[in-house]
């Protein structure tokens, strides 16, 4: 949703011509986002490159620590840059919007570091008020939920492979296609704990769809399903961590 919103207004402000979206399309990111992706720039008449960071080849972003979100950013923020150069952009920007600077994300560092910019989060603009432009400009991502790489699903210490973000995927899905919008299905290796709001409790708990999602959920693999009673929070990983682990 902010990065559509951010397209939209480089692409009103410089025209299409003059913007190049990239969207990062390795094992780690819903294949759906993807999709949204390629609908919405070519609706822009916008250029669209996806990019393979291939993120599991990183022996820091496997191990799932808590700079995780760091290393990742790193590689990705390298390859815009150079992607950058070569076609002669003289600016690589982000959709992070003013709240993603109060949460523990490591890769705002790694932005910092390599000097992209964050034009949203500059301007002052949060998650409502993007939401809320958004509207008003009729772009069809105002209300989508917000869709992290499914490595954010991953207790912290649990080794990333492509078997885990899979499980993830598939799981996500399938509750997607039951009508649930906003939620996660967190993966603490054997256990499958399912965030979403307390208003959907009982689309998940009550028959027919608890049988059916505990038969799906443990067919991918999992010994475990629950339903988190906190209900579903943005970074809820992040709950775990130390505050000194939470140091750079």
């Amino acid at each position: 949703m902010d990065s559509t919103f951010l397209l939209k207004a480089a692409v009103d402000t410089l025209g299409a011509e003059n913007v190049l979206a990239c969207i990062s399309a390795g094992v780690v990111e819903p294949k759906h986002v993807l999709k949204r992706a390629k609908k919405i720039t070519k609706d822009f008449g916008v250029r669209l490159e996806t990019i393979d960071t291939d993120e599991l080849k990183d022996p820091n972003f496997v191990a799932n620590k808590a700079d995780r979100c760091f290393h990742c950013k790193s590689h990705l923020c390298q390859e815009l840059i150079d992607i950058a150069k070569e076609k002669g952009l003289k600016q690589v920007v982000f959709g992070t919007n003013l709240d993603d600077l109060d949460d523990f994300r490591p890769g705002n560092r790694a932005m910092k570091i390599f000097g992209i910019r964050s034009p949203l989060a500059e301007a002052g603009l949060t998650k409502d008020d993007i939401r809320k432009l958004s509207r008003r400009f009729k772009l069809e991502t105002a209300d989508v939920p917000a869709s992290p790489c499914l490595a954010s699903r991953l207790a912290y210490g649990l080794e990333i492979n492509e078997e885990r973000l899979g499980q993830i995927e598939e799981a996500e899905d399938f509750l997607r296609a039951l009508g649930l919008v906003e939620f996660r299905v967190r993966h603490h290796d054997t256990i499958a704990r399912i965030e979403v709001h307390p208003e959907d409790f009982k689309k998940i708990a009550n028959e027919p769809n608890r049988s059916i999602i505990i038969k799906k959920i443990k067919s991918l693999g999992f010994k475990y399903v629950t339903i988190d009673l906190q209900g579903f929070r943005s970074g809820a990983m992040n709950e775990t961590l130390t505050t000194k682990e939470k140091q750079p």
